[in-house]
């Protein structure tokens, strides 16, 4: 199991000069919950709140709320959903210190896919959102790749530690068309078979720039 545990430290480690190849990179760090309310065997609820900091915590960059009704397909392989967000920015004006309070409304379809190569689980999520930020309305795409790789031996099923990463693309249906890039890697633990907490370490770069986050996750399914 140490072994492990160190192998995926490794992992991370040698991934982090990719995550910080931007220009203007800094630190900062997001509180995330992410839950998932079973209303039978087909439809389920989501719903899901970021807390997202400039820095490590108090200096307030972006408060997410999103939420969406899902019907799942195909031996619970396949799941789309209709969804709504409400996001509430606080941007800083240039190189000031000075911010800009900014609201979006977004709706959203997404279509995710499941699957499984050996001990490696793959997930696999499309997204088309349509976002009205203040008086202006935007379109845009997103694609998400992520793998789960259980921290364990074949023989030994009972470890419940494993390494997570994944890798977003965001792309705009007019003007600049790539909006921004996620690439992330961590490291997860269930706690039982409804709740599992995962720590991590993301890059988000787009044309010029880069922020490089520190990340914390609630998973909860009830």
């Amino acid at each position: 199991m140490k072994k492990k545990v160190s192998m995926a430290a490794l992992i991370m480690a040698l991934m982090l000069p990719i995550f910080m190849q931007g220009q203007d990179s800094n630190l900062g760090n997001w509180l995330i919950y992410i839950g998932n309310k079973k209303l039978n065997s087909k439809w389920n609820i989501h719903n899901e709140v970021q807390y997202r900091n400039y820095n490590a915590i108090g200096d307030l960059e972006q408060l997410l709320l999103r939420t969406g009704l899902g019907y799942t397909f195909n031996e619970n392989k396949n799941n789309v959903l209709l969804g709504y967000g409400y996001i509430a920015s606080e941007n800083y004006i240039g190189n000031t210190d000075d911010k800009v309070s900014v609201n979006e409304h977004r709706l959203f379809q997404q279509f995710t896919s499941k699957q499984n190569i050996g001990r490696v689980k793959l997930n696999h999520r499309y997204r088309f959102e349509q976002r009205f930020v203040e008086d202006d309305f935007k379109l845009r795409f997103r694609y998400f790749l992520g793998l789960n790789i259980p921290l364990c031996n074949k023989e030994d099923k009972s470890s419940k530690y494993y390494f997570s990463a994944y890798n977003e693309i965001f792309l705009n249906t007019k003007t600049s068309i790539f909006d921004r890039n996620r690439v992330y890697g961590g490291i997860g633990y269930n706690i039982n078979n409804n709740i599992r907490l995962e720590a991590g370490y993301m890059n988000q770069f787009f044309e010029t720039s880069s922020r490089d986050q520190l990340n914390i996750v609630t998973f909860v399914t009830f």
